[in-house]
């Protein structure tokens, strides 16, 4: 398979860096976090986003979506990763968007899908309960009770949770720590009885929140697919979106590079330009080649969804190479620049506070190699 983008992705990228590059860029997002905005977005961009279809880009098109798949959505990822754009992209459109797809039966579909392609209605998940990804130790119980499900415990790292119209909440029904049986995802609307969120901010100015729930009544119909049997669609959206993750973290690593060696081509030291010298030419030389392959990597993860293959060991190497590559061209970004990169005024260090949630979220390197090792049966 040729690992290029077609003529329609390639129209899709060029309106997607054009629109980001004057609506949601890094000035945008220093802005709101100067002004702590409570929303941590700007929602009249985000309904612009949304009436170009990027809200629904990857939801079928029997649900109100544009069907253009993942591929089409990881061209936007990237730009959004290159301006550091502050949307519900991720939390809404990679992740709520995915996880429903998987799970959802096709009445929950008719229920969620279009509100989310309309960009009516914000969904994210609530998963992680540790510091650290860990899937399968979801602790949170479901217990059923008559015609509903009561949900008592807390989720933490939970995207947009302050803004959130719903949550998908992952929690056991039955089964003993890492058993893959037992998971079941449920809906919970914002607002409801018990439900309670405190808003956190991440080093990079985005937000999130811990989601607590205190004998919290879900009804029957508002658990996703069959109850007890998550784990398979909950993976497969997990690796969905980490190889979402990846072209955001690819757009940045890119961002970042471009930005230093523009920074090498107009800085002097000693009468000459710093981009002459030889040793940082090197650095500069590697980098570039490390993006090239992680540009390929990101690309064969996207068509392999599209294509609906086994996602396992190319999810987990999509997100294990570009954690390390976004963490390599954010280092040299900030050590190329020397002193000034430290400093707030200049933007090159958004990219690194950026790159260095991105890699925690849904596993970062160490957890994906690991788990490629253990895929590949060693």
């Amino acid at each position: 398979m040729t690992l290029v983008l077609n003529e329609e992705q390639l129209m899709l990228r060029d309106a997607a860096a054009g629109f980001l590059g004057d609506r949601a860029t890094v000035a945008h997002l220093r802005a709101l976090r100067d002004r702590e905005d409570g929303t941590g977005f700007d929602r009249a961009t985000w309904r612009e986003m949304a009436d170009m279809g990027w809200a629904g880009i990857a939801i079928d098109e029997a649900y109100g979506g544009l069907g253009c798949g993942y591929t089409g959505l990881g061209v936007v990822l990237e730009q959004a990763g290159r301006h550091l754009s502050a949307s519900p992209l991720e939390s809404t459109v990679l992740v709520g968007a995915t996880v429903l797809a998987q799970l959802a039966t096709r009445a929950q579909k008719e229920e969620w899908l279009p509100a989310i392609a309309a960009g009516e209605r914000i969904v994210t998940l609530a998963l992680q309960e540790r510091r650290h990804h860990a899937p399968l130790e979801t602790a949170m119980k479901a217990t059923r009770v008559d015609d509903h499900y009561v949900l008592d415990g807390s989720k933490c790292l939970v995207l947009d949770a302050h803004v959130a119209d719903a949550f998908i909440v992952i929690a056991r029904l039955d089964g003993h720590h890492s058993d893959h049986h037992g998971l079941s995802a449920f809906i919970v609307e914002a607002g409801g009885e018990g439900v309670r969120v405190e808003r956190r901010s991440f080093v990079d100015s985005r937000n999130t929140g811990t989601l607590l729930l205190r004998d919290v009544r879900v009804p029957e119909s508002h658990c996703l697919g069959t109850a007890g049997e998550a784990w398979d669609g909950l993976e497969r959206a997990l690796d969905i979106i980490n190889i979402g993750l990846s072209a955001a973290l690819l757009g940045l690593a890119t961002e970042a590079f471009e930005r230093t060696v523009a920074y090498l081509q107009e800085r002097k030291q000693f009468g000459r330009v710093i981009g002459s010298f030889q040793g940082l030419q090197h650095r500069a030389a590697l980098l570039f080649a490390e993006l090239e392959l992680a540009r390929s990597v990101v690309l064969d993860g996207l068509r392999a969804v599209d294509a609906g293959e086994d996602l396992r060991l190319c999810a987990s190497a999509a997100k294990a190479k570009l954690c390390q590559v976004a963490e390599l061209a954010t280092n040299e970004g900030i050590q190329m620049h020397g002193g000034i990169g430290m400093t707030d005024e200049h933007e090159i260090g958004f990219f690194i506070k950026r790159a260095r949630v991105l890699q925690h979220l849904f596993g970062d390197s160490h957890y994906h190699l690991d788990r490629y090792a253990a895929l590949s049966g060693f």
